[in-house]
């Protein structure tokens, strides 16, 4: 089954996660506060990326030394479930990010763990990969990434703004508090920001065509206008000719309009400018809409 564009994402972020030790900690700082199950009692991370579920095993034995107590195999596909258990690996983990497993209530970003560059950036790839998703642009623009805790999503909020430059937007949806994004241009660079320079093109690439199909369908409603006037236009001339022919009025007229009346005759499909062009000499489009005006009154005087 072809990846969604969110998992597509997700890939390309993975592909480039930090190697050092402090960003491998950041970056499963990030994973753990936006995870599903962070505290005392355990720790659990579900995801149906196959490239995270890869990873993870690794970037926790980077970062704290320790492995899963639960994970699935390695042909695992749909949801996959990481557990830790054991009290003493999730005190480890607490204590590297400045928690005590014993008396800590609320969780919050620890500054000193984002406090280089790179350990930003690597933070929000894990924030991203374990409760973010992206819309694909073909249906819409919106990038979301979920926790369950109130101060870390207002600290994130915070540092976003610190090192992008922009700000998310933020709601509450059920006992979870989101941090979404729907302007394309801010989702591409943040996208960029994470590692996902492809994805990043796609999402332009895919508002660059909405716009070219935009304009597109703007010219055909407008030329279709304009084809509904000239038609229009074309059956009231006819008609004028008509009565001007049924009244014995059409010999009568002088030889301009008589030319004007049997190139509109012959030529009904034709626009102003065209019927110009085939006047004796050629004429210009106000000169050829004043001879059919004038057609249109004449006949309008005869039938009164």
């Amino acid at each position: 089954m072809a990846a969604s564009f969110s998992g597509s994402a997700k890939a390309e972020i993975c592909r480039g996660m930090a190697q050092k030790r402090c960003c491998a900690q950041a970056a499963c700082f990030g994973i753990l506060l936006f995870c599903n199950s962070f505290g005392a009692d355990g720790i659990r991370i579900i995801t149906e990326s196959q490239d995270l579920a890869r990873n993870l095993p690794k970037m926790f034995k980077k970062a704290f030394g320790l492995e899963f107590d639960v994970q699935p195999d390695s042909d695992a596909a749909g949801k996959m479930n990481f557990q830790i258990l054991k009290p003493e690996k999730i005190a480890v983990i607490m204590d590297a990010y400045g928690f005590d497993i014993r008396d800590t209530f609320c969780l919050h970003i620890n500054l000193p763990v984002v406090e280089e560059d790179c350990c930003r950036a690597a933070f929000l790839k894990g924030a991203f990969l374990a409760g973010g998703s992206v819309t694909d642009p073909e249906k819409g623009y919106h990038l979301e990434f979920t926790t369950t805790h109130q101060a870390v999503a207002r600290e994130c909020y915070s540092l976003m703004e610190e090192v992008l430059g922009f700000c998310p937007k933020s709601a509450k949806r059920g006992g979870g508090h989101v941090l979404y994004m729907k302007q394309s241009e801010m989702i591409s660079d943040f996208l960029t920001f994470l590692g996902a320079p492809v994805a990043a093109m796609g999402i332009m690439e895919a508002k660059l065509e909405k716009e070219l199909n935009n304009r597109v369908n703007r010219r055909c409603n407008c030329d279709d206008a304009n084809t509904s006037k000239v038609v229009e236009a074309a059956q009231e001339q006819l008609a004028a000719i008509r009565i001007l022919q049924e009244k014995g009025l059409y010999q009568q007229l002088p030889l301009k309009l008589q030319q004007a009346a049997t190139a509109r005759t012959e030529h009904p499909e034709l626009s102003l400018t065209e019927l110009a062009a085939m006047m004796e000499p050629p004429i210009t489009k106000p000169a050829m809409n004043h001879r059919l005006k004038k057609l249109i009154h004449m006949a309008q005087e005869a039938t009164t």
